[in-house]
């Protein structure tokens, strides 16, 4: 099966003659497009392209298949238009995001979103399990980790995780001046129930064996557990910060840093990346969510 974005990446590389000017043109990284069109000479069984540092020109196969290229492209955007002004609908953007990350980061910066660019209908579903791969009913991925092959990514951020707890707590329990005096069955986590915890600081590391006494991915349940008194969060820095600044919460091991970081992504297929309202959209999040998820200058690793 071919895919529509691939052959549009084909054509758009041959009509402006170069990887460079074409993911200009789309504004797409640039390897994006070499991946594309990899993916398209793979399906193909054949190369469609020879490339020089200089130039592209299209081999006997490519040439053949360009006219069809073109026309997909065409109408693709031809229909996209037609269907949007049949409903009297704006072209709008359509989401899924990881629900935790999500709540955290994505709603709070939708009323924004709208205000900037109001001409711009977004459509947010939080869904646990996310699609690994391009489909015709989203436009935009929020997730943690590398998306899959095919799609463009946009990182927009790894947040720090840090060791917290309450000063009540650490006067019931003791403050561990090292790894090793952490209690393992006191620590509250993020995500599915790990037996290990790696820590960093600097050029050190540490590796834990653990027993959680809460694992749950949704960081915003980790940390009302933790400012609860129920023991010692590994949590997000930037979710810590109001509760440092306020005496409430008070750092663990500082200094020490988990060293599994969240990486954070919104991805795409390559058409849509080309589409005006999602580059809006990734780069009003990126622009906003980046500097959120970056350490606070005293908690920086």
């Amino acid at each position: 099966m071919w895919l529509a974005s691939e052959l549009a990446a084909f054509a758009r590389i041959v009509e402006l003659g170069s990887f460079t000017a074409a993911a200009r043109s789309l504004g797409v990284p640039k390897v994006a497009l070499s991946r594309a069109l990899k993916a398209l000479e793979a399906r193909t069984g054949t190369r469609l392209l020879e490339r020089t540092t200089r130039r592209v020109a299209l081999t006997d196969a490519g040439r053949a298949l360009l006219p069809w290229s073109q026309r997909i492209a065409a109408e693709t955007d031809a229909a996209r238009r037609a269907m949007s002004l049949a409903s009297g609908r704006r072209s709008g953007v359509r989401v899924l995001a990881d629900p935790a990350w999500g709540r955290l980061l994505l709603t709070p910066l939708v009323p924004r979103f709208l205000e900037r660019h109001p001409a711009i209908p977004l459509e947010v579903e939080l869904l646990a399990e996310l699609p690994s791969d391009a489909a015709p009913d989203w436009d935009l991925l929020i997730r943690c980790g590398q998306p899959g092959p095919g799609l463009v990514a946009t990182a927009l951020g790894a947040p720090p995780l840090i060791l917290v707890a309450t000063p009540a707590w650490l006067r019931t329990h003791g403050t561990p001046a090292r790894p090793a005096d952490l209690p393992r069955d006191a620590l509250l986590v993020a995500g599915t129930a790990p037996d290990t915890l790696r820590l960093r600081h600097g050029h050190e590391a540490a590796l834990l064996s653990i027993t959680p006494r809460l694992a749950i991915n949704d960081p915003a349940v980790v940390h009302a557990a933790t400012a609860a008194g129920a023991g010692i969060g590994v949590l997000p820095e930037f979710l810590c910060r109001q509760g440092l600044a306020m005496g409430r919460l008070e750092r663990v091991l500082p200094g020490w840093f988990a060293a599994d970081l969240v990486e954070l992504y919104a991805a795409c297929d390559l058409a849509r990346a080309a589409r005006t309202e999602v580059r809006s959209l990734v780069e009003f999040l990126a622009a906003n969510m980046v500097p959120v998820l970056g350490a606070a200058p005293e908690a920086a690793p």
